[in-house]
């Protein structure tokens, strides 16, 4: 008996032009246009494998080795519905095809990073959902076309289908949506300088998750009303122009502005919101000194809703940039750059009075990635449901 099966992989990715607000709940339509980078697959991932079967009495999803409730009308009911249409219609146009679009599937997805901690988990994770659909129905959908699926699971997922430099674009269309979707600014080739340093600052689940946090601001913040209108438009065409040039100062300075914009609304909203904590507020103070040493930025600090900082920098800086982290924030463990450890350190000139010297764990890890790719078809021996369908693996 035919195995209908697919396993694949989608990257994290980390907006330097944030979304924060949708203008339509359903759809999950966003306020403003986002920009954000594709991180490589080879440090943060979620894998997904799809597995469509006669047998199966409904449809499963397993996250993390715990069964996650498909509920009717949920956004993981509706990109599973939707994937369904879409292969649905495949059959019709190609009577060879196996009928397997009315089989109930089995979903097993894997994160390798903490879950819900403000290190976009929400967007790999539905990116490689879909995609392991797409590829176990064989669709002949573009990218493009599938990040409007993975919109409506979470809105950054749709950012997850392509590598490199991705821009989300609001739309227009109200009522089917079907304007709002993501576009690749540049591949990953384009800027391979183009590294990142995440600091884990908490891995734990975030007291408001993003959803409400939107809901709340959209409704009570006046400043939000000045961003989508005012600020984000011109800013999307000069980020967009300064990765095509490789302007890595003029990158930095928009980057570093849009994420301070960002945690102002959640402020403005009522009640406020606070995402970032101490730790956070003093990553950015050491970022602005070092920036201050040199004639354009050499670092940009951003933050999602959560307090993880992730650095951008190029690959010539990346190593001063974690000896500097390093003193302020010590670790356990020996943090490692380019096969070399990393010891903490100041540069020439460094105001050292910028911030205190924390105890180790107050950032409890250093992540470097890079620029990535887009989602990757994996192997059968890379699979994470067995020969009956079940995961392999349970919590």
């Amino acid at each position: 008996m035919s195995v209908y099966q697919a396993t694949t992989s989608a990257p994290v990715n980390i907006a330097c032009i944030k979304y924060w607000g949708k203008r339509n709940e359903s759809l999950i339509l966003p306020t403003n246009s986002s920009l954000s980078v594709t991180l490589s697959q080879d440090n943060l991932r979620s894998t997904t494998t799809a597995r469509a079967d006669p047998s199966f009495a409904a449809d499963c999803l397993w996250l993390n080795g715990k069964v996650d409730p498909i509920k009717v009308g949920g956004r993981l009911h509706t990109c599973i519905s939707e994937m369904k249409r879409l292969r649905a219609a495949f059959e019709a146009a190609n009577p060879g095809q196996p009928k397997i679009a009315s089989f109930n599937v089995h979903i097993c997805s894997f994160n390798n990073f903490p879950t819900a901690a403000g290190l976009a988990s929400s967007a790999s994770g539905f990116a490689a959902l879909v995609y392991a659909l797409a590829k176990l129905y064989a669709l002949p959908q573009t990218p493009e076309e599938l990040s409007l699926i993975a919109r409506r699971g979470s809105g950054s997922a749709c950012r997850s289908l392509f590598g490199g430099f991705v821009a989300w674009d609001m739309g227009s269309d109200d009522v089917t949506g079907l304007d709002s979707k993501a576009r690749q600014v540049a591949p990953e080739s384009h800027w391979p300088e183009m590294e990142a340093l995440i600091c884990v600052v908490n891995d734990a689940k975030k007291g408001t998750s993003s959803t409400s946090g939107m809901q709340r601001t959209v409704v009570t913040s006046a400043l939000l009303q000045h961003r989508i209108g005012s600020v984000v438009p011109s800013r999307m065409a000069d980020i967009e122009s300064a990765i095509a040039d490789k302007r890595f100062g003029d990158f930095a300075e928009i980057t570093m502005r849009d994420s301070n914009q960002f945690h102002a609304v959640a402020l403005d909203t009522y009640p406020p919101i606070f995402y970032m904590n101490d730790v956070s507020r003093a990553i950015i103070a050491i970022i602005t000194e070092y920036n201050r040493l040199s004639e354009q930025p050499k670092a940009a600090y951003t933050y999602d809703a959560g307090p993880n900082a992730v650095i951008y920098a190029l690959t010539p800086n990346v190593r001063e940039i974690a000896q500097l982290i390093l003193y302020y924030f010590p670790q356990a463990e020996k943090v490692v750059i380019g096969g070399q450890e990393v010891q903490a350190a100041l540069p020439e000139g460094f105001n050292e009075a910028v911030a205190k010297q924390w105890e180790v764990g107050s950032v409890k890890g250093l992540i470097h990635t890079r620029v990535g790719d887009g989602p990757r078809v994996l192997s059968d021996s890379e699979a994470l449901l067995d020969s009956q369908g079940l995961p392999k693996t349970l919590a």
